[in-house]
């Protein structure tokens, strides 16, 4: 489930198998670092740029067949080599961490989709890479999945994001139900802000159920990790409506009744 600041990965889950461990953890300390680097800290845009730059140089030896000299990317070459994993997921990462230092607006849906098939979607291709699981069939589906997750994260973070000057709900929604920046800034709930929150939500949640029958597919302890991650994004959707979409005063987290209704939801998961 959901791991600081990269909030897409299942790092060390006790349902992971053990011998995916450790290339997961490998590639989460990749996109974590790289994250940090965009996100954290005071470093100008230039500079921040820079250094994601030197991590892709990183990828280009690796793709060359070098073996860095950094511990972190010795590591990650290590697995991407047993695992052949495509550098080409890893690259789509850093250019949405490239995306985060220097865009905070989101012109419609297409433009955030787009920005998600970056910094989302490549999460669980990579995994099912790794669990050799990569038909087209479940990689369309994992993008849901993962897509869906990151719509989720910004929903229920709007007032965390405006700190940050970003927003993530596309300008052309949040002039189609007229909500302006300023209502944002104000954290003012009112009908046109429900039914905005109302719209994002259900499509979230559709794209989530699209994705849910990988959840299925996948065998053994892989399948419940994915089962989990689903109910807990159908849980968060939930918890959102139940305040009536006040996620500037009550932002939902997930307790222990919230972990042991997804555990029951899980067991009777439909494909």
């Amino acid at each position: 489930m959901p791991v600081e600041h990269y909030e897409n990965f299942p790092v060390a889950s006790i349902l992971l198998p053990r011998h995916l461990r450790e290339p997961i953890e490998a590639i989460y300390a990749f996109a974590r670092s790289a994250d940090d680097i965009a996100d954290e800290g005071d470093a100008a845009p230039m500079v921040r740029l820079a250094q994601l730059d030197s991590y892709r140089r990183e990828l280009d030896a690796i793709d060359a067949g070098d073996t860095p000299t950094q511990t972190m990317f010795a590591r990650l070459a290590r697995n991407v080599r047993e695992f052949a994993l495509p550098t080409r997921l890893l690259r789509d990462l850093l250019d949405a961490f490239s995306q985060d230092v220097v865009k905070t607006r989101y012109a419609d849906f297409a433009e955030l989709r787009e920005y998600s098939r970056l910094s989302a979607d490549p999460v669980g291709r990579l995994l099912l890479h790794l669990y050799k699981r990569a038909t087209p069939q479940n990689l369309s589906r994992s993008d849901d999945i993962c897509s869906a997750l990151q719509y989720i994260n910004f929903w229920q973070d709007v007032a965390i994001d405006w700190k940050k000057d970003r927003i993530y709900i596309p300008q052309a929604d949040l002039q189609s139900f007229q909500v302006s920046e300023q209502q944002i800034a104000e954290g003012r709930v009112n009908h046109a802000w429900r039914n905005l929150m109302r719209y994002e939500v259900d499509r979230a949640r559709r794209m989530l159920l699209r994705g849910a029958p990988l959840a299925r597919t996948l065998p053994g302890r892989i399948g419940w990790e994915l089962r989990l991650v689903v109910q807990g994004g159908l849980r968060t959707l939930e918890k959102i409506e139940a305040v009536d979409y006040d996620v500037f005063r009550h932002r939902p987290t997930l307790g222990k009744p919230d972990w042991l209704r997804m555990l029951w939801h899980a067991a009777f998961m439909k494909a």
